[in-house]
């Protein structure tokens, strides 16, 4: 089984293509405050580039229903991202649970895990996620890159990985170069079969 792979914090059209060139299953576009935030408006103009098979998904950082859905009324997501107890109660699109500490998680189907802190670069408890790997399909994001992920995904075992800061030049800056790097590692280490 092929590992599923996400490249957050899309910002612009060349990011974008990069990523689904070089093999990415789904591409994130944040909502939150930060430097990857986009405008609805800009999310959409990008995501209209990109293949329909290519998952879009909508990220937020702990959100209320009315922001996740004056969103969705200017976006078509595939996906929604945001912390699982944002999400209670929501079910207009599939959603993605962001779990950060694994200590409450919701009743069935992926959820991601990452660090403590969102979109700093800040590294998972892998010895947690290989945990939860073991009972969810986990998608492993925080602190990855192309020199890490082949140790994190024989460590975690995980349905799939995330990565945003791990293949930008600068904040919200992905490169072509480092895109294509982390996807060539991904996949090198399925050739090794060290996936699940």
């Amino acid at each position: 089984m092929s590992i599923f792979i996400k490249i957050c914090g899309i910002t612009s059209t060349e990011a974008a293509i990069a990523s689904v060139s070089a093999g990415a299953n789904a591409l994130g576009f944040v909502f939150a405050e930060s430097a990857r935030r986009l405008t609805p408006a800009r999310a959409t103009q990008i995501a209209d580039e990109i293949p329909a098979e290519v998952e879009r998904v909508a990220v937020f950082l702990r959100p209320t229903i009315g922001e996740i859905e004056s969103v969705l009324d200017r976006f078509d997501a595939d996906t929604v991202q945001a912390d699982a107890g944002s999400l209670v109660g929501f079910d207009r699109v599939p959603v993605l649970p962001v779990i950060r500490d694994g200590h409450w998680l919701p009743p069935r189907g992926r959820l991601l895990f990452e660090g403590a802190r969102s979109g700093v670069g800040e590294a998972a408890d892998w010895t947690t996620a290989r945990l939860l790997a073991r009972t969810r399909p986990l998608i492993l994001a925080g602190g990855l890159d192309q020199h890490n992920v082949s140790e994190a995904i024989r460590s975690v075992r995980p349905h799939g990985v995330d990565v945003s800061s791990g293949v930008e030049t600068g904040p919200g800056v992905k490169s072509p170069d480092l895109i294509l790097g982390f996807i060539e590692a991904v996949r090198e280490a399925e050739k090794a079969k060290v996936t699940p």
